[in-house]
C-alpha cells in the first residue's frame, strides 16, 4: 500500500545544489524538510550498481538514524558514446573536492579520444531515482529521465554539476543557463529536468 507523506522529512543529501532543488520541489506541499547534513548524519557508502539501489541505501540509512521518513536522490549523467559513463559514478568523476569543471573536461577528453564529438557522439541523458524510506523499512521508488546533448564549452553558471554542458531536447540553452523555474519545467506536462520528472511521480503518489 502506498503511504502518504506529511509532516517532517529528512532529505538524505549533503549536496547543497541537490538539497536546494529538493526543497524547492517540496515547498508547495508544506513538508518540513531537514537535511542529513544539518543533522550531522554520516554519508553511507554508495555500493549499489544502479541509481535506484544507491538512492535506497541513502534513504534507509537516514530513516533508520532519525526515526523519520527520508527522501534520497541518486542521479547522474549518462553519455551514450561513453557506454553510459559516468552514470552512477557521476559524482565520483568530480573527486572528493567536487571539481565538476575537471569532470566535464574529462568527458570532453574521452569523447575526443573516441572521435565522438559529432552530434551523434554527444547524445546524453540524465537519470534521477528518488526513494522515500520509512523507519520500518518500507520504501517507494520513482524515476525520471531527460534526453538531450552535450555542448562544449560549458555554458551558464546556474544549476550545479554537469548542468552547464547539458542541453535538453527542444531547447537551445543548457540547464546551466536556466532559472530554477525553467529547469523544473512547471509549465511542462511532465516537468523538464530528470529530478522534476521523478518528483512529479512521487508527488502524485505520496503528496496528492
Amino acid at each position: 500500500m502506498v503511504r502518504k507523506l506529511e509532516g517532517r522529512l529528512v532529505v538524505a543529501s549533503h549536496n547543497p545544489g541537490k538539497l536546494r532543488e529538493m526543497r524547492e520541489l517540496l515547498a508547495p506541499y508544506h513538508i518540513e524538510a531537514v537535511s542529513a547534513g544539518e543533522l550531522h548524519l554520516p554519508e553511507p557508502d554508495e555500493t549499489g550498481t544502479t541509481f535506484a539501489e544507491n538512492a535506497a541505501l541513502k534513504a534507509h540509512a537516514a530513516a533508520t538514524a532519525t526515526g523519520l521518513p527520508a527522501f534520497a536522490d541518486d542521479s547522474g549523467l549518462c553519455v551514450e558514446a561513453l557506454d553510459g559513463a559516468p552514470g552512477i559514478f557521476s559524482a565520483r568523476w568530480a573527486g572528493p573536492d567536487k571539481d565538476f569543471p575537471a569532470a566535464i573536461a574529462r568527458i570532453e577528453r574521452e569523447l575526443e579520444r573516441r572521435g565522438a564529438l559529432d552530434d551523434a557522439g554527444r547524445r546524453a541523458h540524465f537519470v534521477s531515482a528518488l526513494v522515500v524510506a520509512w523507519p520500518d523499512g518500507h520504501e517507494e521508488l520513482f524515476e525520471g529521465r531527460v534526453f538531450g546533448k552535450l555542448v562544449f564549452p560549458a555554458r551558464g553558471d546556474r544549476g550545479f554539476g554537469y548542468d552547464p554542458i547539458f542541453q535538453p531536447e527542444g531547447y537551445d540553452i543548457t540547464f546551466g543557463e536556466m532559472s530554477s523555474e525553467q529547469k523544473h519545467g512547471w509549465s511542462h506536462p511532465q516537468g523538464l529536468s530528470h529530478r522534476a520528472r521523478a518528483f512529479r511521480r512521487l508527488a502524485a503518489a505520496l503528496l496528492g
